[in-house]
């Protein structure tokens, strides 16, 4: 038998039974997962996740805890997905460029939407390398960044849900490189490799700025 909700005083209606039910540990473990999730892809600042997480671990009910998550996707519904990989049926792909990039005493970029081939070369020497992937399009699941850097560097700018992976030779250099924030096997994945000497490799991960693209077609 269904009993029912006990109502509220001075006639305002009562929460739902659910709404007033204790949370557990793992309840409140499985928003602080979903907001973590949050934060990876950029919905949320970190500042935003840090006053959360705190409401988080004081939330006594599922009422406390349900407006924490109010303005993030549901864990269930469909979720637009990191799509780096050639799609015929959307867009046509950008016209195919030169693999080599080559900075001496200058610089070089590559931005905006723009076909990453399998394999992408990268040499500086005393110059520098500017790769914005957010808009790219791969030609194929896995691409290649091999970089030849002496005295420079290269700065690559990838979205969330895409997998670096690193495996140069640093010798007098270094590589920055964020922490994997997807578990999809299926995820993009952009491998670097090659030889620093004296120079270094930077990879930052950031949302696609989809007010700056709908402006863009706009002044098309």
């Amino acid at each position: 038998m269904n009993l029912p909700d006990k109502p509220s005083e001075a006639g305002v209606p009562a929460e739902p039974r659910a709404a007033r039910m204790r949370a557990s540990d793992a309840d409140r473990d499985e928003v602080a997962d979903r907001l973590r999730e949050a934060l990876a892809e950029g919905r949320i600042t970190p500042e935003e996740h840090a006053e959360r997480i705190d409401l988080v671990y004081r939330a006594k009910t599922y009422a406390e805890l349900e407006p924490v998550l109010s303005d993030l996707p549901s864990e269930r519904a469909p979720r637009p997905r990191v799509e780096l990989r050639k799609n015929e049926q959307a867009l046509a792909p950008p016209p195919a460029q030169s693999p080599n990039l080559v900075a001496i005493f200058s610089g070089v970029e590559r931005k905006g939407r723009w076909l990453a081939e399998p394999t992408t070369n990268i040499t500086c020497v005393f110059g520098g390398a500017d790769l914005d992937f957010r808009q790219a399009v791969l030609s194929r699941g896995e691409v290649t960044v091999n970089i030849t850097c002496v005295f420079g560097g290269v700065n690559l700018v990838v979205p969330p849900g895409v997998r670096v992976t690193g495996s140069t030779t640093a010798i007098f250099g270094g590589n920055d490189l964020p922490e994997d924030d997807t578990t999809d096997p299926d995820a993009p994945v952009i491998r670097l490799t090659g030889t620093l000497l004296f120079g270094g490799v930077s990879v930052k991960r950031k949302a696609v700025d989809a007010k700056a693209i709908d402006k863009k077609g706009r002044d098309r």
